[in-house]
C-alpha cells in the first residue's frame, strides 16, 4: 500500500500480508504468532514470519495490555524496516495489538505513526500513542436510525421517528462543523461506552451525546444527556490518564431554560447546540 492510499486507518484484514513483532495480547490473553496468523487467515489475511517488501501490515505487540506511562512505545528491528520503507514511498501500515484485536472484531484500527531515533549506535523506531487511545475508535459510522435503549425511554412511535431525524441532522451538522476545522469525528472504541461521537483537540478527548429536543421532552432529554455524558467520562477517565476527557452534551437547539448551561459548567460538561456549536 502506497502512502497516498492510507487514510490513517486500517479498515480490514482482507488482502493484508502481515508480519508480527513482539508479544501480541488479544483481550488480555498472550497469543502466539501462529495463533494470530490463523485468526487473521479466517478474514482473508496472509502471514510471513520475516519482513519483506511484500508486507502490507505490521502488528506491533510490545507493551500491549500493559500500563503505558510514556507517550512513546517500544521499538524493534521490524519497525525500523517499516519506517525505512515509508521513507522510500512504500507505506507499510502498523497497528498495535489492540488495533489487531479491533480488526478481528470487524472494527477499523489506527495506522500508527512511527518516530525514527537517529544519532545512536543502533537506529531505533518507536510507535507513537495518540490522544483518545482506548476511548475513540475509527471514523464515525453513520446510522440509518438513531440508537435507543428500549428501557431508556417510552415514547409515541411518531415522536420517536421525529426525534431520530432531528438527532441525525444535529449529528450531521456537528460533523460538518468539526470537519471545517480539520477535526475528524470518531466513534467509540470497541470496549468503550457507546457515546454518539468523539474527537480530540490537542490533548483533550471529547466524548459526546447528541440529543434532539421538543417542547414536551426538553427537560427529560437534557437530564438524560447529562447523566449519560458524566457516566461516559467516569468510565473512560482511567483509560486516558495522560489526557483530559471532556464530557460533551450536544443539543439540537438552545435550551429554553438558561440554568442548564450553569448546571453543565458546574459539573465540567461542555454544553453546546446547533447550528453554531459554540465551544466545539
Amino acid at each position: 500500500m502506497h502512502g497516498e492510499q492510507c487514510d490513517g486507518w486500517v479498515h480490514t484484514l482482507r488482502g493484508q500480508l502481515i508480519c508480527y513483532t513482539g508479544k501480541v495480547w488479544i483481550d488480555g490473553l498472550k497469543t502466539t504468532r501462529e495463533e494470530c496468523a490463523e485468526r487473521a487467515r479466517r478474514y482473508g489475511a496472509g502471514w510471513k514470519n520475516d519482513f519483506s517488501r511484500k508486507i502490507t501490515l505490521v502488528v506491533h505487540g510490545d507493551l500491549a495490555s500493559q500500563a503505558v506511562t510514556d507517550a512513546r512505545r517500544q521499538y524493534s528491528g521490524t519497525l525500523v524496516r517499516a519506517a525505512w520503507e515509508r521513507d522510500r514511498g512504500f507505506h507499510v501500515c502498523v497497528v498495535d495489538a489492540e488495533g489487531f484485536t479491533d480488526l478481528l472484531a470487524g472494527h477499523s484500527a489506527r495506522c500508527r505513526e512511527l518516530l525514527r531515533l537517529r544519532g545512536e549506535a543502533k537506529e531505533k523506531v518507536m510507535v507513537l500513542s495518540q490522544p483518545g487511545d482506548g476511548v475513540l475508535g475509527g471514523p464515525l459510522r453513520r446510522h440509518a436510525s438513531g440508537r435507543h435503549d428500549p428501557a431508556e425511554l417510552i415514547l409515541d412511535l411518531n415522536l420517536l421517528d421525529e426525534g431520530t431525524e432531528a438527532h441525525e441532522s444535529t449529528l450531521t451538522a456537528l460533523v460538518s462543523h468539526l470537519a471545517d476545522q480539520g477535526i475528524e469525528v470518531r466513534g467509540h472504541a470497541r470496549k468503550a461506552p457507546r457515546f454518539d461521537a468523539g474527537w480530540t483537540r490537542g490533548d483533550d478527548v471529547f466524548v459526546a451525546e447528541v440529543k434532539s429536543l421538543s417542547p414536551a421532552n426538553e427537560v427529560q432529554q437534557i437530564r438524560l444527556g447529562i447523566g449519560q455524558v458524566l457516566d461516559y467520562a467516569d468510565q473512560v477517565q482511567h483509560q486516558e490518564a495522560l489526557h483530559r476527557v471532556r464530557p460533551t452534551l450536544v443539543l439540537e437547539r438552545q435550551p429554553t431554560d438558561p440554568r442548564w448551561r450553569r448546571l453543565a459548567d458546574s459539573h465540567g460538561i461542555l454544553l453546546t447546540w446547533g447550528p453554531n456549536f459554540e465551544g466545539c
